[in-house]
């Protein structure tokens, strides 16, 4: 696969950038020297291929945009070497293989949620909102979000509150095995798998798998494509308005990838029709008089 010309120009903006930033001392090499000719500062290419343990000039045609269709292994070795970021990590992949990585860079990513956006979710009203971080801890929500819940009390952790508490279980998510379960347990697999050095994250699957409720239930239906769509409607039991369904749409900050944005509306159930009920009345008071 050929790359244009915009595309290997940026991608070695971004790499030769990147190898600049990096003094040779700080990888076991002597310092660089002025010598003829043009020289980028920071690590050589030749150094590189050192780093990578890669065939000589294997990290100059990655960099030149000619290496086609490098394997995970090489542009994992060398963006962890360079320090890519996960934007950056994303775009290696998106330039040089056309798709997006199979998981984050680093395991950090999504842990770390920008002070703002507590601020921009606790100010929407009118639908219940909450960020959680890549561990589904809840970074942020709004007041609807916190109503939601008996009490008045939102979890510490969405993912542990809904597969793990028995009054979620049982009181506030209708149909929890048959509808709740499998629509939420095929996400925490995707994110364990995507993120296998998370501690956090391998014990809270963990706890999952030892609760005699949810274990079986993870075991059977979690290993599945995402059965998520926006718009998806779920039966719920508002702690403030009853019975009803949730309305929900996911995104993802840019900022922090692997954390959530939820967004969802309550719609409360259409009350019964009351009983067609007429009064009996004892005959003769309709009779016509005589």
């Amino acid at each position: 696969m050929r790359l244009s010309a915009d595309d290997r120009r940026s991608l070695k903006r971004v790499l030769q950038r990147r190898r600049a930033a990096i003094a040779p001392v700080t990888r076991g090499f002597p310092p660089r020297v002025p010598g003829p000719g043009r020289r980028a500062e920071g690590l050589s290419q030749e150094q590189m291929d050192e780093l990578l343990a890669r065939a000589r000039g294997t990290y100059n045609r990655l960099e030149n945009g000619r290496l086609a269709h490098p394997g995970a292994d090489l542009l994992t070795a060398v963006a962890r070497t360079l320090g890519l970021d996960e934007h950056e990590w994303t775009f290696l992949w998106r330039v040089t293989r056309k798709e997006n990585p199979p998981g984050a860079l680093h395991g950090s990513a999504g842990t770390d949620v920008a002070g703002v956006w507590r601020r921009i979710v606790e100010g929407i009203t009118g639908t219940l909102v909450y960020l959680s971080d890549v561990e589904y801890g809840v970074v942020a929500h709004n007041e609807d979000f916190r109503a939601f819940f008996p009490r008045r009390r939102a979890p510490a952790n969405i993912m542990r509150w809904l597969l793990l508490d028995p009054e979620a279980r049982t009181e506030v998510l209708v149909d929890w095995a048959d509808r709740w379960a499998p629509a939420v347990m095929p996400h925490l697999r995707q994110t364990v798998e995507s993120r296998p050095r998370n501690a956090s994250l391998a014990r809270l699957e963990r706890d999952v798998l030892a609760d005699p409720v949810a274990g079986p239930l993870y075991r059977a239906r979690a290993a599945v494509p995402l059965p998520y769509e926006d718009g998806t409607e779920l039966p719920v039991h508002h702690a403030v308005h009853g019975p009803g369904r949730l309305t929900t749409c996911l995104a993802e900050p840019i900022v922090a990838p692997g954390a959530r944005l939820n967004l969802s509306i309550y719609l409360p159930d259409a009350p019964a029709p009351a009983p067609d009920v007429r009064p009996d009345f004892p005959p003769d008071r309709f009779r016509d008089p005589v």
